[in-house]
């Protein structure tokens, strides 16, 4: 079964960065791939998804032009560069996997029903 572990969250100051890494365990050529987060008293959110191939990136409006999402499939690797970081970015950040279907990619930043999850890693932004 394929499975999925972040890395790379930490503390950070507003305006800093950070790139979160999501390592799987076998070929995720055929998925999409996604970043979802959950603040604390707050629901689960898409926050940006990757097409397989990576020619394809779908953000939230809150994150778009300031997050970049890209993929490295030879190492079975996806990652979510983090620049102009804010405080209501904190949150645990999980990295999720599907099928591609052109609907679910469509929708990732809508809902988070994804069918693969990572164990996720915290993202603190505070001064």
């Amino acid at each position: 079964q394929l499975q999925l572990v972040e890395s790379g969250g930490g503390l950070v100051q507003p305006g800093g960065s950070l790139r979160l890494s999501c390592a799987a365990s076998e070929f995720t050529g055929n998925y999409a791939t996604g970043w979802f987060r959950q603040a604390p008293g707050k629901g689960r959110e898409g926050v940006s998804c990757i097409s397989p191939s990576g020619r394809s990136t779908n953000y939230a409006d809150s994150v778009k032009g300031r997050f970049t999402i890209s993929r490295d499939n030879a190492a079975n690797t996806v990652y979510l560069q983090m620049d102009s970081l804010k405080p209501e970015d904190t949150a645990i950040y999980f990295c999720a996997a599907d099928p591609y279907s052109e609907k679910i990619f469509k929708l990732c930043t809508l809902s988070p029903n994804w069918n693969i999850w990572g164990q996720g890693t915290q993202v603190t932004v505070s001064s």
